[in-house]
């Protein structure tokens, strides 16, 4: 039954609310990692397990999400999720070594899985039915805007305070968060309680999604199959995964669901919404790179990049529910996104080592209007099949697969940076001699400047030939990132016919999804 006024508007603002500490706390610690890591005395590649835990945890919990809501209740469920989580933050703040906020990363992302699939069960049943596709815009705007805000929040909390700021700041709205739950969120009935535990089923998700996620988030640094416990995740992950699937399809209480991959506009609904993880998650993790490392912006000024884009899916999401509801298809809209998202990329393709922070604000609005676009219909598309009890199992699995594109994404493209890397360097090389005009009259100038300034002529030509190596550097990565944002547009371009291959619908059931 759904609510009316004021208490249908507290337990959304409640739902988004919780959902935002989950979602932020994905990108957020990022910026704080070289504060920790000198705090702490830790490596790189040791604090770099901060973000690799969390996210683990987070795609395991994701498709047994819709499971655990059912078994305990709803309700007590994401009451639970909320209180773990604000509790582990705490616990997070106040880690005295490496390997406590390793753990509690762990758990905090555990909980943060059931804070997402939950909310977005409540929020369908707090709404009537035909409204649901503007409360599905609203509650959007986490997966959108969420991971995006996050080094920009962080940014600011680090420059006013030192890293236990960015978990303590979780505290008091998780609390509020709990007190909103308790007081007006009604209770729902424990649907999968007194069946049997499909225990088998849990140990190989937890094989299968855990090796797989924690192999592409440790793949590139590991330089991949050359590397003994990369393989044996590869292999973990095939053969868990493969097992899995036998025995959700031939128990009689499946913790997840795999039947429902049966309906098309489902299972492609899943691909769909792993490039758009792909895209969102990939472009992210890029651009802030090629801005700090490249152009030498600071994180804040990158993060501050971010905001315009955020301000222009804010308000669009709203038209968004609008229009789903009076009957525009999600396909024609969700094709302009992935367009728009294209021409983002390609606009960034065309970046030099000149570009500043104003070259990059129409890109960024262009995307924020294309992510905007995407990420409402392409959940309306993959969950319009579904119902009762399905609707929570999907979630909690195109969750999963937007996390995995996710990490998919930041993986290929970091691959893609490595190899294409090696290649332009070869080539640039090539105009290095000294029969190439441009290079001898570069050479020459650089000499005569340094000797000016009172160098001998052999140091001088030394170093010379160091500024022009930095400058090969340069312009190696420079053609590198531009190669990374082709591949991603194009992705995104070459992925718009599967989005005819889902059914058109004059009135679809609209259902949220955010992660």
């Amino acid at each position: 039954m759904a609510e009316v006024g004021l208490k249908k508007w507290i337990i959304t603002f409640t739902v988004i609310t919780a959902s935002l500490l989950e979602l932020i706390d994905t990108t957020i610690v990022n910026v704080a990692i070289p504060q920790i890591q000198g705090n702490l005395g830790a490596t790189l590649e040791d604090v770099a397990w901060l973000s690799t835990g969390y996210a683990v945890a987070n795609v395991i919990i994701l498709p047994m999400s819709g499971w655990l809501g059912s078994r305990f209740g709803r309700k007590n469920y994401f009451l639970t999720s909320i209180i773990v989580f604000t509790l582990v933050s705490f616990l997070c703040g106040n880690a005295t070594s490496l390997n406590e906020l390793i753990l509690f990363r762990i758990i905090q992302g555990l909980a943060g899985g059931g804070l997402i699939s939950t909310a977005q069960a409540i929020l369908i049943e707090t709404w009537p039915r035909e409204d649901v596709g503007i409360a599905t815009a609203l509650f959007g705007l986490g997966a959108v805007v969420g991971p995006t805000v996050g080094p920009t929040i962080g940014g600011y909390i680090l420059e006013i305070a030192d890293w236990p700021w960015i978990f303590y700041v979780n505290i008091p709205v998780g609390i509020l968060a709990a007190y909103c739950t308790i007081t007006f969120i009604r209770e729902t009935p424990k649907d999968g309680q007194g069946k049997p535990v499909d225990w088998w089923g849990i140990g190989l998700l937890a094989i299968a999604v855990g090796s797989l996620q924690t192999l592409l988030e440790k793949g590139e640094s590991e330089d991949w199959f050359s590397t003994s416990y990369i393989v044996a995740l590869a292999v973990a992950s095939v053969f868990g995964l493969l097992l899995f699937i036998w025995r959700e399809t031939t128990t009689e209480f499946p913790i997840v669901n795999l039947r429902i991959m049966k309906k098309k506009s489902f299972s492609v609904g899943m691909f769909t919404s792993f490039i758009l993880g792909f895209g969102l998650y990939g472009s992210v993790f890029i651009f802030p790179v090629f801005a700090q490392n490249l152009l030498g912006f600071t994180p804040l000024q990158t993060g501050k990049l971010f905001i315009a884009g955020g301000i222009c899916t804010i308000s669009m999401m709203p038209f968004i529910g609008i229009m789903l509801k009076k009957g525009v298809p999600a396909q024609f809209m969700a094709t302009g996104g992935m367009f728009l998202f294209f021409v983002f990329c390609w606009m960034l393709s065309k970046s030099t080592l000149a570009s500043g922070t104003g070259d990059f604000f129409w890109p960024l609005v262009i995307r924020g209007f294309g992510m905007a676009l995407l990420f409402v219909p392409l959940t309306t598309l993959a969950m319009q099949d579904l119902t009762g009890a399905e609707i929570g199992q999907g979630s909690g699995l195109n969750n999963m697969s937007r996390q995995l594109g996710g990490s998919f994404g930041i993986a290929a493209l970091t691959t893609l940076i490595h190899i294409r890397a090696g290649f332009h360097r070869s080539n640039l090389l090539t105009n290095i001699n000294e029969y190439n005009p441009a290079f001898t009259q570069k050479l020459n100038g650089l000499v005569h400047n340094f000797m000016a300034r009172g160098s001998s002529f052999v140091d001088a030509k030394l170093m010379a030939m160091k500024a022009i190596e930095g400058t090969v550097i340069k312009q190696t990565m420079l053609l590198t990132y531009n190669d990374a944002y082709w591949v991603a547009g194009l992705i995104m371009l070459f992925s718009i016919p599967l989005l005819y291959l889902q059914k058109f619908k004059k009135n679809a059931n609209i259902v949220t999804d955010a992660h």
